[in-house]
């Protein structure tokens, strides 16, 4: 939990990376969070290079807290505004060489300054978990990529720059990509999303021209007018999947393979979607025939 930084923060930041076992303590700490928890996040992927798997363990332990402030526990908005405010403060510690005693900072601190990471990337994520407690409607589709600006493309950009392979195109490429599967996500939980956080992801301008209203999110109403809705909303999806699927070929080694097998996962998820009729709420699976064909695309 975090905690007010300026009662912690005094000297340099050097000086809070003095301590060699301070720093190992902070990544163990990270690495333990992700080994506990399960998520469609290439956080501890046996796939990934070696040399990735500790920064973004650091990375997931900053996102995964600042994400359960947003959506955790029974916290006011208020509540959970402040305390995502005190992350965004954290980060202005470590642009400001300020000391932090928060673990997941003293290695998120280190993790910016040896790979060079630029820091507005996570002050984006900070953006998307306070759009969460704030906003739970969508005016149009350009309103849904500008939310996933924030809470999906900054984590694509921050792998690129971690692989050093940053480019222009590759970081375009990466956005359609991470925005895509965020959709992809708001089209699995369409049903928690609505039952436990009253969010509608899908945009308001689609719903009123496919004639759906906020009774098929209750009744869960599986029609003609919300297949529509659905087809949609795939539409949107594949056409940024396509055009950042060449990314996938653009980085190589093991990273290229992972972005590989997420492109074609997600693309195979849409076309399970696209076959939906009854149930228009369920969860599409992912069979094992479909992760052997994935793996052999991927590779």
């Amino acid at each position: 939990m975090a905690t007010n930084h300026s009662q912690q923060a005094t000297t340099s930041h050097q000086q809070a990376l003095s301590g060699p076992q301070k720093l190992a303590d902070a990544y163990a700490f990270c690495q333990k969070m992700v080994r506990n928890h399960y998520e469609n996040f290439p956080v501890a992927s046996f796939i990934l290079p070696q040399k990735l798997r500790q920064p973004i363990s650091v990375i997931y332990a900053f996102a995964r807290t600042a994400d359960d402030f947003a959506d955790e526990g029974d916290w006011d908005a208020e509540t959970r505004l402040t305390k995502l405010k005190e992350y965004d403060d954290y980060l202005d510690a470590i642009a400001n060489d300020e000391t932090i005693e928060h673990p997941i900072f003293i290695a998120l601190a280190d993790v910016i300054e040896k790979h060079n990471l630029p820091l507005p990337l996570f002050h984006d994520l900070i953006t998307a978990f306070r759009l969460d407690v704030t906003k739970t409607r969508f005016s149009d589709i350009d309103d849904v990529w500008q939310y996933c600006r924030y809470s999906a493309n900054p984590v694509g950009r921050l792998l690129l720059h971690l692989m050093g392979t940053d480019s222009e195109i590759n970081l375009q490429q990466s956005d359609a990509i991470c925005s895509a599967l965020q959709l992809i996500n708001f089209l699995q939980d369409i049903e928690q999303d609505f039952t436990e956080n009253n969010r509608i992801y899908l945009p308001q301008a689609d719903l009123k021209t496919c004639n759906v209203n906020e009774t098929h999110f209750q009744e869960k109403r599986s029609d003609e007018a919300f297949f529509r809705l659905i087809q949609q909303q795939i539409h949107h999806a594949r056409e940024k999947m396509l055009f950042g699927k060449p990314l996938g070929r653009a980085v190589g080694g093991r990273f290229g393979f992972q972005l590989r097998l997420m492109i074609n996962g997600g693309l195979r998820v849409l076309e399970l979607l696209e076959k939906q009729q009854n149930d228009l709420f369920s969860r599409p699976r992912l069979s094992k025939r479909d992760w052997f064909r994935m793996v052999l695309r991927a590779l």
